[in-house]
């Protein structure tokens, strides 16, 4: 019975995300931001690391400062690293991301690293839409860096 209450509340958490990541789809990216940290005040740095990696991602999506951007997306990668099931199908988006937030920030050597290693982890993605999208991804930041 605990189990399955764990499970609810781990689900509602994952829910009240979408919600609010639908919100920023639809262009309200402050108002997406005050509630994702307000989330994140919630689930506070000892979380579920499946919530941290989660709320950090989108969270990274909402700033405007690309260091902040870059801060976010390093405590993403930090909390997909504990998942009790390994990062998987995580790490490729989030070190292509870091990748994208070192180009903003000028450092492309930082870049060019995280990129490798999202080409290297891309292996594990499925050949479904979301797979193709990240690896499309992937090679479009190869160019723009002139790999």
């Amino acid at each position: 019975m605990a189990e399955r209450q764990e499970q609810v509340a781990r689900d509602d958490v994952l829910t009240r995300i979408g919600q609010v990541v639908m919100l920023h789809h639809a262009g309200d990216r402050e108002e997406a931001r005050s509630r994702l940290l307000d989330l994140w005040a919630e689930v506070q740095e000892a979380g579920d690391p499946l919530h941290r990696c989660t709320l950090a991602h989108y969270l990274a999506d909402t700033q405007d400062d690309p260091a902040d951007e870059l801060a976010w997306d390093l405590r993403a990668l930090s909390a997909a690293e504990e998942l009790a099931d390994g990062p998987g199908g995580f790490l490729p988006s989030l070190h292509l991301n870091l990748a994208a937030d070192y180009v903003k920030l000028d450092r492309a050597e930082a870049a060019r690293s995280h990129l490798r290693s999202a080409l290297r982890a891309a292996g594990s993605l499925a050949d479904d839409e979301y797979g193709k999208g990240v690896r499309a991804a992937i090679r479009r930041l190869e160019l723009q860096l002139g790999e």
